[in-house]
């Protein structure tokens, strides 16, 4: 067979021509002299004589004369302030601290320091703009005058370059050579001279260092740090999609010997209390390798008393150790289908902190009492040490538990009662929550299967009752620590999820109205949206319907102020049962193990983290991790979804249209969830109108309907692995 040829690339594609209102402002000269002046001054923290800003600034003869009818100018436009013969930028320079956001199209957005939530538009950049600034560059900007209903503005100055650093795939032609990145926010491509070539051969994915960004209008130029191989590998591809988030994939020196050092500790010290007599098991996957949490119940005579036991990490990780700082800076493991960029070194994840079965382990556990309905009514804590019995995974105990399978069923006997009586109470909790308003729309997840370096296979991921029998168990913990913590007064992070934006809410309700389902009369809490759920639970837009939600929803985030969780209808609620790879849930042991010891009042402040950072600065740092981690999850399912259909162009599939813009239509295929898309210009056998409120598409001709929810045949025409879209086409009903 021969060798599959990696791709050629087309270039970057280029800005539209149209002038935008404020463009040209850019191209008098002396708006340019000003903003140079002005540049040069915001670097200053000094006033600068007239002769030390002409130097400083390296201008050419002509333009030297022009430099202090500028001065007088901004001094009275109040943009400087003189003291004899010097100046010093003014309070009211107009200049304002952003950063970039660049568009794949060459334009950007300044999104301004100390806004949040979108308080105003950020502000529009055209690529002439730009002024040399790349995406995630930390600029000065000036507004520009005559904008329309968005602000338009350009860069004065780069104050610090977002991205030195980034991966891209290698051409060469004669003693040049040129790196395009696969990064769609960097629209350009960089120079690479022989002697920074490393060596690289042609379409090889290469890591490389931007020497210079190619300010004077000079080209970009870069060097070749590391030769990553052939883009065309799984492991590649998530290489680049590591180096693109700037993960680490190693930890430092002085962390690995602190965790050298680590004793484990097997005694039941007189702090603990021991409960390596109750039966605690764990479950989690097939493939997983660390066990932070065990589940055991016993019934009683008035209900149910549950166990939920979580790796004790605050005994191994103290704060400020270097262990500590290295996890607060990562904020979270990162899961790829194939291997894991973890929060803690290996030796803590996988052992020392996995409550492996037969082995004593530290713990910190709830025990949570229920009456035979399901409804809390006791909780007590306790550090403990465990020894779980069993390492079950979801497959067995839903085939033991569930589908109660004879001979599942008698291998694991011993636990047989404890398990049917965990799958009573989970139901129970389940039952409960939905009753109370929690929306509980449970969305598919692709499943990547990698062999032998390439993409094998991409599926639904498996779901069934066990694994909504440790999700109920690991709610009812993280709210009922999030309600005694908060009932103490004691500063935690907590988990808080926020109502809904309700101009989002309104074109939720018109799409999926648009779509035909009928809707519950219009509330703006939790319940109405899992009446929703409930209605498209069998229609066959449920997963388009789910994924609306989902965005139409705020983005939950960590914050030490309690403002509830409105997914889950839950007034308290945080993150408690994880932290091996969450740096929060550790904050909350840290917050329980005080409560617990009775330090940590108004006297005593033990510390929670690894510095002098305030918990309202974790909360943000932590949620941008987390932020961080979804994307990169994402980029590399999209990465591995391209390189899976590689060997498929021309092959058609069922899928279902999940959007629908003046673009085209976006396809969802059914079996495997990969996004691709149908650009509306290449749907030729009509011409089709936009009908954006019912979002649909209409053949003028023909009447045909393209709407979102439609399920709908696909060819794939074309898979660009550079910017990771996927092409489909729609096939022609017989």
């Amino acid at each position: 067979m021969a060798k599959k040829r990696f791709p050629k690339y087309p270039p970057k594609p280029s800005v539209s021509k149209k002038r935008r209102k404020g463009a040209a402002a850019v191209h008098d000269p002396r708006t340019r002299l000003a903003d140079k002046v002005l540049s040069f001054l915001a670097g200053r923290d000094d006033f600068s004589g007239l002769g030390e800003i002409i130097i400083g600034l390296d201008l050419p003869r002509h333009e030297r004369k022009g430099v202090k009818d500028i001065l007088i100018g901004l001094e009275k436009k109040h943009k400087v302030v003189r003291r004899g013969n010097k100046y010093r930028l003014s309070g009211d320079a107009g200049l304002i601290k952003a950063v970039l956001e660049i568009n794949s199209r060459g334009f950007g957005f300044a999104v301004i320091e100390g806004t949040t939530a979108r308080e105003s538009k950020d502000p529009f950049i055209s690529r002439n703009n730009l002024n040399g600034a790349s995406q995630g560059d930390t600029v000065y900007i000036k507004l520009l005058e005559g904008s329309g209903k968005r602000p338009e503005a350009r860069v004065v100055k780069i104050l610090n370059r977002g991205i030195t650093r980034f991966c891209g795939i290698y051409t060469s032609s004669g003693k040049t050579g040129y790196v395009t990145p696969d990064n769609e926010r960097l629209p350009f491509t960089v120079q690479i001279r022989k002697g920074n070539s490393l060596g690289a051969a042609n379409n090889l994915a290469v890591l490389v260092d931007i020497l210079d960004h190619g300010e004077g209008g000079r080209p970009p130029e870069g060097k070749i740090v590391e030769v990553l191989g052939d883009p065309l590998l799984a492991s590649v591809q998530t290489r680049m999609a590591i180096e693109q988030f700037e993960l680490v994939r190693t930890f430092p020196k002085s962390v690995r010997q602190e965790t050298e050092r680590l004793i484990p500790l097997t005694e039941c010290s007189k702090d603990r209390t021991d409960l390596r007599h109750i039966p605690h098991v764990t479950i989690d996957g097939e493939t997983a390798k660390d066990f932070d949490d065990a589940i055991a119940v016993e019934k009683s005579r008035s209900g149910y008393k549950l166990y939920v036991s979580i790796a004790d990490v605050s005994h191994y990780v103290k704060p400020g150790s270097a262990i500590d700082q290295e996890a607060y800076r990562r904020g979270t493991s990162v899961y790829f289908p194939d291997l894991v960029v973890p929060m803690l070194p290996e030796r803590l994840s996988n052992d020392l902190c996995s409550l492996v079965p037969d082995q004593d382990r530290p713990a910190f556990t709830a025990v949570l009492e229920f009456n035979k309905k399901g409804k809390r009514t006791g909780q007590h804590f306790c550090k403990s040490m465990i020894r779980s019995r069993q390492r079950f995974t979801y497959k067995i105990v839903q085939k033991v538990a569930y589908d109660r399978a004879p001979g599942e069923r008698k291998t694991y006997a011993a636990l047989l009662p404890m398990l049917d009586d965990a799958a009573a109470l989970a139901d129970q909790l389940w039952n409960r929550r939905l009753d109370r308003g929690s929306i509980g729309f449970d969305i598919p997840e692709p499943e990547i299967v990698i062999q032998d370096d390439k993409v094998h296979e991409i599926k639904r991921a498996e779901r069934n009752r066990a694994h909504h029998l440790i999700e109920e168990f690991m709610l009812a913990a993280n709210e009922a620590v999030a309600e005694t913590l908060a009932r103490e007064n004691r500063p935690v992070l907590y988990r808080i999820h926020e109502r809904p934006d309700p101009l989002k809410v309104e074109l939720f309700t018109e799409a999926i109205a648009a779509m035909g389902l009928q809707l519950p009369s219009f509330e703006l809490s939790p319940s109405w949206f899992a009446r929703v759920v409930r209605e498209a639970e069998h229609s066959p837009a449920q997963y388009v319907i789910n994924n609306l939600m989902l965005r139409t929803m705020q983005q939950a985030r960590y914050s030490p102020q309690n403002a509830g969780h409105f997914g889950l209808a839950a007034e308290y609620y945080l993150h408690f049962t994880s932290p091996i790879r969450r740096y929060p849930d550790l904050v909350a042991h840290r917050v329980l193990q005080n409560l617990l010891a009775k330090s940590g009042g108004t006297k005593e402040k033990p510390a929670l983290l690894p510095g002098p950072e305030s918990l309202e600065e974790a909360g943000i740092h932590l949620s941008k991790r987390e932020r961080i981690s979804v994307d990169v999850e994402r980029n590399t399912q999209a990465r591995l979804s391209a390189l899976f259909l590689l060997d498929h162009v021309g092959e058609e599939f069922d899928g279902i249209i999940s959007g629908v813009s003046t673009f085209g239509l976006f396809i969802e295929l059914l079996d495997s969830f990969i996004s691709g898309a149908v650009p509306v210009g290449e749907m030729r056998d009509d011409y089709y109108i936009l009908d954006t409120k019912s979002h649909k598409y209409i053949g003028e001709q023909s009447g045909k309907i393209f709407q979102m929810g439609n399920l709908v045949r696909v060819r794939l025409e074309r898979v660009d692995i550079l910017a990771k879209k996927i092409t489909f086409s729609i096939v022609a009903k017989n």
